[in-house]
């Protein structure tokens, strides 16, 4: 069966941190291959997040446009958020995203995918959670920067699955949701992991 092996790190040998602040590190590790030859790989730490694939009874999904700086563009995107409040557990985090990014609470919960964002040069994990029996909820967040300018937008979920495939969607938490969640569709969603199941 093809699955991914557990953690497991080969020897590094020496390391120096470029940078860092609240969100990153950025460093440098020299790290010993099997070979004995050594490599410098850059690796950026980081604390990782969430998304949530909010459904409601008609599969549609409930998506934000958001304008994203690093590419300078305003992108479709399901609900996300960062992994910045120590002990919260992982849905309680997507339960405060959602509310948060879309005025929406969800009552069924469970894990979508698990995934590393850009494995080649970060530790960045995102769970994306399923999200379903969706109702309007109050919140006295006040949303600042770039979500001020939140847009939503219902789209079914075929059709955002349509939009993954042809190059229309660009956010990759989003495009992973959309494709995950069709296929969970066609199976009933029977076989989504608990919401509180452990990261492999």
């Amino acid at each position: 069966m093809v699955t991914d092996l557990p953690a497991q790190s080969w020897p590094v040998v020496g390391s120096e941190e470029q940078f860092r602040n609240w969100l990153i590190s950025v460093r440098t590790d020299k790290v010993q291959m099997p070979d004995n030859h050594q490599a410098e790989r850059t690796v950026v730490t980081h604390i990782g997040a969430v998304g949530i694939l909010a459904l409601d009874e008609q599969d549609r999904v409930l998506m934000i446009r958001q304008y994203r700086h690093p590419v300078a563009r305003q992108l479709w995107e399901i609900p996300a958020g960062l992994r910045d409040v120590t002990g919260e557990a992982l849905v309680d985090t997507a339960r405060r995203e959602l509310l948060e990014e879309t005025g929406h609470a969800a009552r069924e919960w469970g894990v979508l995918v698990d995934s590393y964002a850009s494995p080649g040069i970060t530790n960045e994990r995102i769970r994306i959670f399923l999200a379903r029996g969706l109702e309007v909820a109050e919140s006295d967040y006040v949303r600042e920067g770039e979500e001020k300018y939140l847009r939503t937008e219902w789209v079914p979920l075929a059709e955002a699955a349509h939009l993954a495939l042809s190059g229309k969607l660009h956010n990759g938490a989003t495009i992973q949701a959309v494709l995950a969640g069709y296929i969970a569709s066609s199976e009933g969603f029977s076989r989504l992991r608990l919401p509180d199941a452990p990261e492999e």
